[in-house]
């Protein structure tokens, strides 16, 4: 099947389809005119990768686990290793998003949204406090 057909079932645009054939991450076959020629298995793997991307895998994590899933002597602590890793990295930026929201919210609060120039919020950014204020940071 050509690639409009392979992005249809396997839900990827045809775009990442072939950015994923240039780096690697698939080798469908080419027909006598040169064209790709996705088969059964190529769709099984791209909607593979359609889900690692959507649980945030990187595209080597992404890699890592093809390469696992086809290994059919893997050992499922490697694949556990891997994911453990991602939720570690998951966990510290959702604690990066909360210290986010956080500052900004108290940024927002500080801030009096009239018709004055002055803006603590955009103080902050700068990295200047008003005199007498205690600048509010993102890092604790």
């Amino acid at each position: 099947m050509n690639v409009g057909d392979a992005a249809h079932r396997s839900g990827l645009p045809a775009k990442t389809i072939r950015y994923y054939e240039e780096i690697g991450l698939i080798a469908p076959a080419r027909a006598a005119n040169g064209y790709r020629d996705y088969s059964g298995d190529d769709i099984h793997r791209l909607t593979f990768l359609r889900r690692a991307r959507n649980l945030g895998f990187s595209i080597d994590d992404c890699r890592q686990l093809m390469a696992l899933y086809q290994d059919r002597g893997r050992a499922s602590a490697d694949v556990r290793e891997i994911a453990a890793a991602h939720v570690t990295a998951i966990e510290e930026k959702v604690r990066e998003l909360q210290s986010m929201r956080s500052t900004l919210q108290k940024l927002i609060h500080a801030c009096h949204g009239d018709e004055r120039p002055d803006c603590p919020i955009l103080d902050d950014m700068a990295g200047a406090a008003a005199p007498g204020d205690k600048a509010v940071s993102a890092r604790p």
